[in-house]
């Protein structure tokens, strides 16, 4: 076990790199972490042709991952095991090929063991894509191990 950082944006920088390490999704379909802090994460991927729909616009999936992506970081930054309960999306305008999205989530109600979460998914000229709330749900665990500090 490592120690614990110093305080809870140094906790959710390590808890980040940790996630990221096994996060083969995210890898594979080329999100990156941008910034991580304890109830929030900004994460951005590129649409790909092997993204895009027979509509020829980002398939709405994509959009649903990249958002689902950047909540998943946001509700384990405190380091405690959380999943997903459930979640909506809506797709304000499409994504097209070569758009950068980038996925803002910030934790709007935590109470107990349970989280409420907002993430707007834009393209590079701030058009909105995608609109989703998660609701989150924490069980035993932590993501990274650690023991606190004497």
């Amino acid at each position: 076990m490592t120690t614990a950082p110093h305080n809870p944006q140094s906790l959710a920088e390590a808890v980040g790199r940790g996630m990221y390490e096994r996060d083969y999704c995210a890898q594979a379909h080329g999100i990156e972490l941008l910034e991580i802090a304890p109830g929030y994460a900004r994460m951005s991927m590129t649409v790909r042709k092997d993204m895009v729909n027979g509509h020829d616009i980002g398939h709405g999936g994509m959009t649903f991952t990249l958002a689902d992506t950047a909540f998943a970081y946001a509700c384990n930054a405190a380091n405690e095991v959380t999943v997903a309960a459930g979640c909506s999306i809506t797709f304000p305008a499409p994504a097209k090929l070569g758009d950068v999205l980038t996925a803002e989530c910030r934790e709007v109600h935590k109470r107990g063991r349970s989280g409420v979460y907002d993430v707007t998914v834009t393209k590079q000229d701030g058009t909105v894509v995608g609109l989703f709330r998660g609701q989150s749900a924490r069980i035993a665990g932590t993501v990274i191990p650690w023991t606190k500090r004497p």
